[in-house]
């Protein structure tokens, strides 16, 4: 198996873990997800998507083409952490942020509440996680993601 497609597949595996012990957080521990929680779940779920879209895309190109997609995506999910704990966290409300606006525009809050569906503001969603604020361990499987993404642009053969 090459390392690009290790790389990707693991990409994949890696944001959907992440989804996985976001909704265990929130279903059995009962952390419940602000705006820009519920659209870094987003971020992730659609890096999977072009993950496997470069494994999938059996050639040079098509890795390069799902890992750019992915290396943004997670470049968007850093920012997307980092407005969280730097802004969105000191405010009391989430209502009409952009977080709120791009997983509303997909519907996804209302076809997958569960999953989707900002459930509390952003300052009461502000929780520390094994002494790291949440929103960290999200940061930092974004930084993980694109430099595995940048390796795969580097080297996708």
């Amino acid at each position: 198996m090459k390392r690009a497609d290790l790389l990707l597949g693991g990409g994949a595996l890696l944001s959907l873990t992440a989804v996985g012990l976001a909704l265990a957080t929130q279903h059995v521990w009962g952390m419940q997800p602000c705006a820009w929680c519920v659209l870094q779940r987003l971020v992730f779920v659609c890096i999977a998507a072009a993950c496997v879209l470069g494994l999938v895309w059996r050639s040079p190109l098509g890795r390069r083409a799902g890992a750019a997609l992915a290396g943004v995506l997670a470049l968007g999910g850093v920012a997307a952490a980092l407005w969280q704990h730097f802004v969105a966290a000191s405010s009391a409300s989430c209502d009409l942020s952009l977080a709120e606006q791009i997983v509303g525009y997909t519907g996804l809050d209302a076809r997958y509440p569960d999953v989707f569906m900002a459930m509390a503001s952003c300052a009461d969603a502000k929780v520390t996680l094994l002494f790291m604020p949440y929103e960290f361990w999200s940061l930092g499987l974004f930084v993980v993601l694109a430099g595995a993404m940048a390796l795969v642009l580097r080297r996708p053969g």
